[in-house]
């Protein structure tokens, strides 16, 4: 992993510019405070879901606190670009690094999906599902993933691709301790 993306800063400072307290964020997301802290402050590195609600509270889409640009037309991105990797885990600090994703969108103004490539990292983590409002799709380019949706368990391999509602609790992991990469595509309505 090269470089990361300073989230939590992007989000103190669109908070600040939108005169909302950490309280009242906390308030209106439905995370607690200390979370709220721990995120802007760049000691936990959130899952989505929490990510996807601090946006919802503050009017922006999630792929603000990625990299947000100007550019309206089309964005190329080149596999050598592959070199600022954000990390998220669910809170847990043994699974703090399973995933890397690299935004394929970054430079693209007014987007409404998020597509990452993904390195799954190989873990015998214990995990925790998550949930937020939205769709993803994942495809699978290298290893075999497990995925926890619901009461459901999906083990796919290269080729396969699975679509589903976020808003049930999932989690996407190495199958068998071993390393993967995924193309995913997160969908979260404004």
């Amino acid at each position: 992993m090269s470089k990361s993306i300073n989230v939590g800063e992007k989000i103190k400072i669109i908070r600040e510019t939108k005169n909302i307290t950490r309280e009242q964020l906390s308030e209106r997301s439905g995370l607690n405070l200390d979370q709220i802290i721990s995120i802007e402050e760049n000691t936990n590195l959130p899952s989505l879901a929490p990510l996807i609600k601090i946006a919802r509270v503050m009017g922006v889409r999630l792929g603000t606190f990625l990299d947000d640009n100007d550019e309206l037309g089309p964005v190329v991105t080149r596999k050598a670009d592959k070199t600022e990797s954000i990390s998220f885990s669910n809170n847990a600090s043994e699974s703090r690094k399973h995933m890397d994703y690299y935004s394929l969108s970054k430079a693209k103004s007014g987007r409404h999906i998020e597509p990452f490539l993904i390195d799954i990292i190989a873990s015998d983590a214990a995990f925790t599902v998550s949930s937020h409002e939205g769709e993803e799709f994942i495809y699978v380019l290298e290893g075999m993933i497990e995925i926890n949706y619901g009461k459901d368990i999906y083990v796919l391999e290269p080729g396969d691709s699975i679509y589903y509602d976020s808003i049930v609790a999932h989690h996407v992991h190495a199958y068998n301790n071993d390393a993967a990469k995924i193309l995913a595509v997160v969908y979260t309505p404004l």
